[in-house]
This record gives structure tokens, C-alpha cells and sequence, in this order.
């Protein structure tokens, strides 16, 4: 009978880790990790942290954004998860610099990374950009149905929360009655103390659907009809999926066919796709703009091979020195060309990018 070597999972082995080592090339942490280090513009966090001379150091938000989405990245959203990941496993050990952040402290973070995420992503799309890995052609879109964490039974229209508002209002009425008969028949003390607690949380049940019913006007659907809205998440919507009704979002996501690349994304409240096509169009549209025309700078100068390399300028028509020389002898007029004192400014604020 053949032998084998033995082995055993359950065994324990020091291992000295040089976390750098951990992050090799070529992979999606490596990228992730450099991306964050040397292209983002992290100052958008400074406004959330007041410790500049007094407190406890805080997390650098940069360690904190690399662990967050690396745990996306792979499928990991619970911020517990996350933290046991950071003392556990290596690569997030070799990301967060084994910083190990406390669950809490990324849940903080993460409840605030909705204010600041957009402009980030901008910002990822533009390095994809200058790398040529947008092909900026073709688009693929298409959406996935996703839970919120809200629970199906808070969901209905106006007219349902306002009959479920009415029937525990009745509800609490009849409690208070019997309560107050209980009283007269001195029950135990322990049984009108658990109908007290019934009634206080019954009475702030429907405090709250009342809060929703005034404060949150009603969504009507593309037939015209009334969406069922939720008192935990206004935001989302009962959908079916093959698994089922659930409340949550149709996440929706334009990809780049050149080496897909999400270039937008976004939720929406809704079960059926039809209607965020053109919003999704715009927002590829402004995502573009935002990425080549709304950097804040007043000129690009090119150097003497620009339009030899861009293909945009095949059939442009160029400056002739010559030519112009003649149209001013004949009284013409010739646009005016910048020059270099026009640009000075421009160049002693950082304000003029050169191609």
C-alpha cells in the first residue's frame, strides 16, 4: 500500500511576513493599493477628523479606503467581517499595514463614504483614462437586483401604512383598556409592566409610519400607479427576483467593452430597467466630461508632435505662417494665437496642463 506524508490542517506556523512582499504585482490589490497612494486626492476626508492638536491619531483614511474596497472587491460588506479579515487574513493585514481597524471605526467611515465617493470614482476613471484603457465606443449596461437592509413588512403604499397606522392605533386603544382594567383587578406586577412596554412600542410603531406618511411624499410607478415605498429605506422598493420578492435597489452599471471598466453606476428604487437607460446615458456623458473638461484648467498646450499623434486632428486644418502674412498685407483679419505671456499666468498657477 502507498505511503504519503503526513498532514494536518489543525497545526500552527510562525510565519514572518514582510507585508510589502504580500502585495504583489499584477494583481488587483497591487493596483488598488498604488492607485490610492499616488493618484487619489484623499484631502476630501480632512473635514470629518478634529484632531489636529488634541486626541487619539486616527486611522489614515487612505489605509481604511484600500481595506473597504478590497473586502468589495471580494463579496465582503459586513463591517465585522471586514475587521476579522484585517486580523486574519494576510492581504488584508499587507493592505491595512495589520493596522487592524475596529469594526465600528469602519462603519463610520463607510456611513460616510457616500459623500465623497463620487468624485473619487471620477477620479479612478480619469487615471483609466490617461492609461488608454477606455475605448469610450461601446457600453455594455445592464442591472442586478440587490437587499436593503430593510425589512419587507414596513413596505406598502399611502393608503396601506395609513390602514396599518389605523390597526395598531386600535390595537394600542384596546391594550390601554384592558390595561386599565387590569389595574382595578391588581394583576401581578410583572404582567402590566409587559403590557406597558407592549403599549410604548406599539405607540412609537405607529409614531414612526406617521413620520413617514407626512414627511415622505408618495412614488408613483411608469404606469402612474402607486410604489410601494418602506418606512426603514424610503429610498427602495419591493422587486421580484428568482429567489423571490425582496426590498432593495436594482444596482445598475455601464461597463467600457475595451477592458471593462465600470465607467458609471448607479441604484435605483425600482424593479424594472427601462427607465434608467437615459439617466445612465447622461451620467456616462457627464462622468466623460468630467474626466477631460472639468478639471479646472485654461489651457492645453501641445507640443510639436500633438497632432501628428492624435487622430482627431487628421483632417484639422493647421496654422500657415505664410498664408496668414498674406491675409494681414491684404487688410484680412487672422484669429489670434496665444502666446506665451498669454499663458505665463496660467502656468505660475498650475492652471495650464501640457500635452
Amino acid at each position: 500500500m502507498a505511503r504519503y506524508k503526513h498532514y494536518d490542517y489543525n497545526q500552527t506556523k510562525m510565519i514572518p511576513l514582510r507585508f510589502s512582499d504580500q502585495i504583489q504585482p499584477s494583481t488587483f490589490e497591487y493596483t488598488l493599493n498604488h492607485v490610492v497612494d499616488n493618484d487619489l486626492d484623499l484631502s476630501v476626508f480632512e473635514s470629518s477628523y478634529r484632531n489636529n492638536y488634541n486626541g487619539a491619531p486616527a486611522y489614515d483614511p487612505a489605509i481604511l479606503l484600500k481595506v473597504v474596497l478590497f473586502a468589495y472587491s471580494r463579496g465582503i460588506i459586513s463591517s465585522r467581517k471586514i475587521a476579522q479579515a484585517c486580523r486574519e487574513n494576510v492581504l488584508f493585514m499587507a493592505l491595512s499595514a495589520d493596522s487592524q481597524p475596529h469594526h465600528s471605526t469602519l462603519a463610520d467611515f463607510i456611513s460616510r463614504m457616500d459623500e465623497v465617493i463620487a468624485p473619487l470614482f471620477t477620479h479612478v476613471l480619469m487615471v483609466c483614462d490617461s492609461l488608454n484603457l477606455i475605448g469610450r465606443e461601446m457600453f455594455a449596461i445592464d442591472g442586478c437586483k440587490m437587499p436593503s437592509n430593510a425589512a419587507k413588512e414596513w413596505s406598502g403604499t399611502h393608503a396601506e401604512l395609513n390602514r396599518k397606522k389605523a390597526k395598531i392605533d386600535r390595537a394600542v386603544e384596546r391594550m390601554l383598556k384592558a390595561h386599565q382594567t387590569g389595574d382595578q383587578q391588581d394583576q401581578p406586577i410583572e404582567v402590566t409592566d409587559r403590557e406597558r412596554a407592549q403599549i410604548v412600542k406599539l405607540e412609537k410603531v405607529s409614531a414612526k409610519i406617521k413620520k413617514h406618511l407626512t414627511t415622505t411624499p408618495e412614488r408613483y410607478g411608469q404606469r402612474g400607479t402607486p410604489v410601494k415605498g418602506n418606512i426603514t429605506d424610503p429610498e427602495s422598493a419591493k422587486m421580484k427576483t428568482s429567489k423571490g420578492v425582496i426590498q432593495g435597489y436594482n444596482g445598475v452599471a455601464a461597463v467600457d467593452s475595451k477592458h471593462q471598466i465600470i465607467v458609471h453606476a448607479e441604484a435605483y428604487g425600482a424593479g424594472q430597467e427601462q427607465h434608467t437607460l437615459e439617466p445612465m446615458l447622461f451620467g456616462i456623458q457627464r462622468q466623460f466630461k468630467q474626466c477631460s473638461g472639468d478639471e479646472h484648467i485654461l489651457q492645453h498646450i501641445a507640443d510639436n508632435q500633438f497632432r501628428k499623434r492624435d487622430p482627431r486632428f487628421a483632417d484639422s486644418i493647421t496654422f500657415n505662417e505664410a498664408k496668414a502674412q498674406r491675409l494681414t498685407e491684404r487688410g484680412g483679419q487672422v484669429a489670434k494665437r496665444f502666446t506665451s505671456t498669454d499663458l505665463q499666468s496660467a502656468i505660475r498657477h498650475g492652471r495650464t496642463r501640457v500635452w
